[in-house]
């Protein structure tokens, strides 16, 4: 199983359609904008939609505290890059960082939602200097920060 698509209420479909198409490389395939109906689904590589819509106009959009929309990446280069870019086009970004055993950064997007941009250790990735380990399957760990 996976998760295949997501739906967010945004104050300005157009505008946060813009900010997924140019900084996260996702495509439109549908927009509409009729009456008080506006919609806009965008795909990415692996088909995953992304619906964005203000059906009832409604402004502010209010999400509650820790919801995030996460993109990971192959890599820490990568990760560093989009930081990058972020910054230099104005957003405030904070600077990538070791947390929950990933190299990430989150910032608030158009749309009053957060975005976390990371990349996942996986087993055996050089994490500082050190190796990191397997977690057992079905096992919780305690100590990532």
């Amino acid at each position: 199983m996976r998760l295949n698509h997501l739906d967010l209420t945004v104050p300005d479909v157009a505008q946060s359609r813009t900010f997924f198409e140019t900084y996260f490389g996702l495509r439109c395939i549908v927009s509409v904008s009729r009456d008080d109906q506006e919609v806009a689904v965008l795909t990415d590589e692996s088909g995953f939609a992304l619906t964005l819509n203000n059906f009832d106009k409604r402004r502010p959009i209010e999400y509650p505290g820790g919801f995030h929309v996460g993109f990971m990446q192959d890599s820490r280069v990568r990760v560093d890059e989009i930081h990058a870019r972020l910054r230099a086009d104005g957003f405030d970004v904070g600077s990538p960082r070791e947390f929950h055993g990933a190299w990430t950064f989150f910032f608030r997007a158009p749309g009053g939602f957060d975005i976390e941009v990371l990349h996942q250790y996986r087993r055996g990735d050089d994490v500082g200097g050190v190796r990191s380990t397997p977690v057992p399957s079905g096992s919780a760990r305690s100590d990532i920060s």
